[in-house]
């Protein structure tokens, strides 16, 4: 059974409130993911000041101010604050980790030794960001919202051309909206990618509810990335299109059933199914009261359950043989 890497994206869903993040790292634990991960940006370096905020974000948070730069400023977490983070993670046991979103805070992440990486969708045109990833060496995992194959491609030659392999690599299919239109998840292009670059492939997912992961998994997805909240009504720009902690907690189960439920791909019979041969399939018995040494023919015997006898399977080998004894209706034959 293959194990499916559950990641609880709590981005900045924490409202730059270090409780609150805390709080998350909680309900990731009880969910029973594999890894939380947040967002590492400084403001300053990411979004230029007269930067305007996405429609979405504009309207998740509600507010008049249409500054990116200012929100964005609002939802840092300082350098202390990761690490006290990752602190609480180890004391929690479950693993921390981060995106960063500028050069700056790619030599952060690297001081805390994280040794996995993530490049999200807005930065698979960022060549110096994709480069300066690469040259660590490390897994990388590229979420593709807003990229057609093209991009992939290019993405994939500098992470390919800067030290990285292919096997180091996991792409996921995205959508860029939040929330996703069910319309537009074209979940069958994480297949065409997988087919194309030949790497590892998952989803990133920014539907309403858990369906689309849960069948994404279906499809061979290998990692599942999930935005998650305390609660979708506080404000901010993600916790509208997140999971609350009960929808992420189901996510997590119905993932981990349907990983029981894809078997091995071999057709066979099941342990839990042995015992309802007997009682589901027939045998051959007398349709009418039969004499010893009478011939068995269609007219003196039928099928019927249960199948303890001779299978169905066998009766051109039993039609034209002597019955053994005397039988009754319903009585199974013997050979």
């Amino acid at each position: 059974m293959s194990h499916t890497l559950i990641i609880a994206e709590a981005g900045v869903n924490h409202n730059g409130s270090l409780e609150i993040a805390k709080k998350l790292i909680d309900v990731a634990v009880d969910a029973g993911v594999d890894i939380i991960k947040f967002q590492t940006f400084k403001a300053d370096k990411l979004v230029s000041k007269g930067a305007k905020k996405a429609d979405y974000q504009k309207y998740n948070i509600g507010d008049e101010d249409d500054s990116q730069y200012q929100m964005l400023k609002k939802l840092e977490l300082s350098d202390e604050a990761h690490k006290e983070l990752i602190s609480y993670c180890h004391e929690r046991n479950i693993r921390f980790w981060s995106t960063a979103f500028d050069l700056e805070s790619i030599d952060f992440l690297h001081s805390l030794g994280l040794n996995l990486w993530k490049i999200p969708s807005g930065e698979i045109t960022n060549y110096p960001f994709i480069k300066k990833i690469a040259t660590f060496r490390e897994p990388v995992i590229m979420s593709t919202g807003m990229c057609d194959e093209q991009d992939i491609k290019n993405a994939m030659d500098v992470l390919l051309n800067n030290g990285v392999s292919k096997d180091q690599i996991t792409i996921l299919h995205c959508n860029t909206q939040y929330p996703t239109p069910m319309k537009d998840v074209n979940l069958k292009a994480m297949l065409t990618i997988k087919n194309d670059f030949g790497t590892i492939v998952g989803y990133s997912d920014h539907t309403r509810g858990i369906e689309v992961p849960i069948a994404a998994v279906a499809l061979g997805a290998q990692v599942i990335e999930k935005h998650f909240t305390l609660d979708r009504n506080m404000q901010g720009p993600d916790h509208k299109a997140s999971l609350e902690p009960n929808e992420l907690k189901a996510m997590v189960t119905a993932i981990r059933n349907i990983e029981q439920a894809l078997g091995t791909g071999r057709k066979s019979i099941s342990e839990s199914e042995c015992a309802n041969i007997c009682v589901a399939r027939k045998s051959i018995v007398a349709k009418t009261n039969i004499k010893k040494g009478e011939v068995l023919t269609d007219n003196n015997l039928t099928v019927k359950r249960p199948g303890s006898g001779i299978s169905p399977m066998q009766w051109e080998i039993v039609i034209g043989t002597k019955a053994i004894k005397n039988y009754q209706p319903d009585e199974l034959i013997e050979l």
